[in-house]
């Protein structure tokens, strides 16, 4: 069967024509290579915008973390930030991959972002990623005056494997009695090793761009064991957390043919239920990365619109009273 059939008009010539990735240890530093060669997309060059690369400490003697900072050039207020992690299932992926992502957000959203180079599985299992991203946000907090960033408004956002690990963050950071976060800004997240081990079987998911086989590999990688067992932690898993209470709102993004679409919801109900303000939006006819796939599609730029309109709002300049 395929669901080829259910794609949106706009987004079908693309998945018909690139081949669907197929992940496992032999196949994974060519992919590497391959997409580190590839020429970027030439596109309209986006202005305005002042990219700053730092190094924020590691954290538990583990090294330095790449953050680049972007933030609008003609910037004159302190704004809130957005500390923002990149798709690739934990194993690929770079910030620099998400350079024109984050130029777009820190215009359109008026906010700064600190996009994070964390480490990549399987050289590095978890909690390594999440503990760079970790490091990043302690970064961007100890920076924040120098940044004239609110630390009051600081969101974390991401893609698939990023936004999964976005709200690991979000619940270290609550279970840690941290300053809370204003704002999770999810797309598509990896949330949840048991779809990998097949606990979820809606045969309208995952047929294009991150299919089972491939979710299978990412999370084996992560953890370094198979997935599914009884002891993967809620900070490598969020699905796994029993108690979601206290969380940042969340804007919770995904396409109707997306692997991640069961995972996702369950996991949108359970914050709502928890008292969680949460946004659940649903794209019809759209597979996993969807938005990357085909930037200009319709679906893509209203995706978009939704989810920076969701981010202004809430990291926005607190009214006075």
């Amino acid at each position: 069967m395929t669901t080829l059939h259910l794609v949106d008009d706009q987004l079908a010539p693309a998945v018909t024509a690139l081949p669907t990735l197929q992940l496992n240890a032999l196949s994974l530093p060519k992919i590497r290579a391959a997409l580190a060669a590839r020429p970027t997309p030439v596109q309209p060059p986006i202005q305005g915008v002042r990219v700053i690369e730092q190094r924020a400490p590691g954290v538990a003697g583990a090294p330095d973390v790449r953050v680049s900072v972007y933030e609008a050039v003609d910037r004159q207020e302190t704004t809130g930030a957005l500390l923002w992690m990149h798709a690739g299932g934990f194993v690929l992926g770079s910030a620099d991959a998400d350079d024109a992502y984050c130029r777009r957000l820190a215009l359109e959203a008026e906010c700064v972002v600190v996009n994070v180079d964390y480490r990549l599985a399987p050289e590095t299992t978890h909690p390594g990623p999440l503990d760079d991203c970790h490091a990043a946000l302690n970064w961007l907090r100890g920076q924040a005056a120098r940044l004239r960033v609110d630390p009051s408004r600081l969101a974390v956002g991401g893609q698939s494997a990023g936004a999964g690990l976005a709200a690991a963050l979000a619940l270290r950071v609550r279970d840690r009695s941290e300053p809370p976060l204003a704002f999770q800004l999810l797309f598509y997240p990896m949330l949840d090793d048991r779809t990998a081990a097949g606990r979820h079987s809606n045969r309208h998911t995952g047929e294009f761009v991150w299919t089972q086989d491939n979710n299978l590999f990412g999370w084996t990688a992560l953890l370094g064991n198979p997935p599914g067992g009884d002891n993967v932690p809620a900070d490598a898993a969020p699905a796994r957390a029993t108690e979601l209470h206290g969380l940042a709102p969340v804007h919770l993004a995904v396409g109707a043919l997306d692997l991640f679409l069961e995972e996702n919801l369950e996991y949108g109900t359970r914050l709502l239920s928890a008292g969680v303000t949460t946004a659940i939006h649903v794209y019809p006819g759209a597979y996993h990365g969807f938005d990357r796939v085909v930037v200009d599609a319709s679906v893509s730029v209203r995706a978009r619109q939704d989810a920076v309109a969701a981010l202004r709002c809430a990291i926005r300049k607190p009214m006075r009273s």
